[in-house]
Formats: C-alpha cells, structure tokens, sequence
C-alpha cells in the first residue's frame, strides 16, 4: 500500500476549494478537497506537450514571450523553457500563492527547478489580469487553468473559455501569436468557440504518461 506524506494546504482564492500537497517515496500528487487527486509527478506528458507543441511552431522561438496560465507542478514550464531560446521571456502566473512556494521547495524537483532559471518571470494572481496589461505581447499564450473548459475547482474561471475570455487572450498575442488551452477531456462546444471568434483551430489528443495513460486534449489557435 503506498504512503502518503501530507506537506500542505492551501485555499484557492475565491472559492471554498482547498488544495493538498502529498508526498510519497518518488512522487508528489495534489489533491482537491472533494475531487481527489488533481495532477501527480507521475503522469505529466500532456502538460508537457502543452508547454512544447506551440513554441516548436514558431518562426523567432529564440526571443520569444510566452505567458503560461497555471504554475501546476512546474511541467509545462520546463517544457517551454527546453523549447525556447537564451533570450526569450517566459512568464507564469498562478493564483494560488503556495503553489508557488511549493516549486520553489521540495515539489521543484522533478520538473528540474524551472521557477529558477533566469528567463522566468513569476505572477502570482489572476492571468486574466495581464491580458489587457500586455496587449499585442506574447508570442504564446498556453493556458492549463482549472482543467479545462469544464472548471474543477471554481466557476470564476470558466469565464477564460468564453467567447469574451478567448478574445481578452487573443488582444495579448502578437498578430502572428498562437493561444494553447490544455483540457482533460473533449469539449466540441469551446473547440466551436474558438473558431467563432476568428481562429484557426488545430485540435491535438496527447495521452497523460507518454503514449499511455489517459487521452488529454489540446487546442492550437491562431489568426
């Protein structure tokens, strides 16, 4: 039977959700209270295909500005920071603040310290926040906030996979910018969305452990 160690808690601001933080002999989970396990350091491809996929399409990935939606367990993160060059920017915002203490503890191992290297930029609130501040901006915007289009933890971020959501993103790109949505599961409604708004729309099914485990999906979108 596996043993699990909790490290700590943390609220979600906003909301009445709690986040867990448990460590076993090689491996860390999050949970969330009344949902269970929320991401594990053991099943993490698909977050890393998030963070890797759109920034190998670019043509200047050398200096490129990339905002990352979501610190999670520092994967996507490390993924885009492998997939760009020595001069680019990369910022992360998350809202919850001891998520970020995490990383910068015991939790920043296995995805190899990326809160650490000189190219991060941490924002710890809301990124919806720095879309209308960082307008015609970033070169990619990948977002893995809340599961998905189908929030897990609170209602309030639901508001990022609306049409109105979509836009306030697409305003912070650079004309040739490509937004990135991560969801655990299937959603045809915000694949419609997106194209509603004007986008290209490439739909990518990655698995959550290389190419086993769980089906995930990510949305490419483009002008």
């Amino acid at each position: 039977m596996r043993h699990w160690t909790k490290l700590g808690e943390a609220p979600v601001p906003g909301s009445d959700v709690v986040l867990s933080l448990y460590r076993g002999k090689d491996d860390f989970h999050i949970s969330v209270s009344g949902g269970g396990e929320l991401m594990s350091t053991r099943r993490y491809g698909s977050e890393e295909a998030l963070g890797r996929i759109p920034c190998q399409r670019l043509r200047e990935a050398g200096s490129a500005r990339v905002l990352v939606g979501g610190l999670g367990m520092g994967f996507t993160l490390a993924a885009v920071l492998a997939a760009v060059g020595p001069e680019a920017e990369v910022t992360v915002a998350e809202l919850v603040p001891e998520v970020v203490d995490w990383n910068r503890g015991a939790l920043g191992e296995p995805s190899g310290r990326p809160l650490d290297d000189p190219r991060t930029r941490v924002h710890v609130g809301d990124v919806a926040g720095l879309f209308s501040r960082r307008v015609g901006y970033f070169d990619v915007i990948v977002l893995d906030v809340d599961n998905g289009p189908d929030g897990l933890t609170q209602s309030a971020n639901d508001r990022l996979y609306t049409m109105q959501g979509i836009m306030a993103a697409q305003q912070a790109l650079t004309s040739r910018g490509i937004l990135a949505y991560w969801s655990a599961g299937q959603d045809r409604a915000f694949h419609d969305r997106l194209r509603r708004c004007g986008l290209m729309v490439e739909e990518v099914v990655v698995h959550a452990h290389g190419k086993k485990g769980a089906r995930h999906f990510i949305w490419l979108a483009s002008r």
